[in-house]
Order: structure tokens, then C-alpha cells, then sequence
């Protein structure tokens, strides 16, 4: 019967890992909703992680939203003229 002893550190472990779990959730849908509200959000972010905005805008196209990259390639080369 060795194994009563960690029945404790096991929960906690797996609560621990349903909180870090449900953080990245949130967090993932936090930026995905900054990212689909803010083109000024989405300039910063292609500046500084543009595979996350190549994924942003893969995911969109798969959910047969188009024209987001277009809007933005226009809207970002209007305001480098």
C-alpha cells in the first residue's frame, strides 16, 4: 500500500496541470480576439512574431474568412507610401 502517500502530490499535480491547461486556453483565445479586433495589434505582432500572424491568418482562411491579409498588406503599405 505504498501508493496512499502520493494520492495528495497526485492531485495536486493534476490541478495543477488543469490550471496551466485552462491559462493557455484563455490566453490563446485573449490574443486570437486582440488579433481579430485590432489591425494596429496585428502590425505589432507581424513585426515581432510574424509566424503567429501567418498562423492567425492560416486559421481564419481555414474557417473560410478571407481577406484579412489582403486588407492588412493594403492598409500597412498605404501608410509606408
Amino acid at each position: 500500500m505504498p501508493s496512499k502517500p502520493l494520492e495528495p502530490l497526485a492531485k495536486k499535480l493534476f490541478k495543477g496541470v488543469i490550471v496551466v491547461e485552462l491559462l493557455g486556453v484563455f490566453g490563446a483565445y485573449g490574443l486570437f480576439h486582440m488579433m481579430n479586433t485590432s489591425q494596429d495589434f496585428r502590425s505589432t505582432v507581424n513585426r515581432r512574431f510574424p509566424s503567429i500572424l501567418e498562423a492567425y491568418y492560416k486559421s481564419n482562411e481555414w474557417a473560410g474568412v478571407y481577406g484579412v491579409r489582403e486588407r492588412d498588406h493594403e492598409t500597412w503599405a498605404a501608410k509606408n507610401d
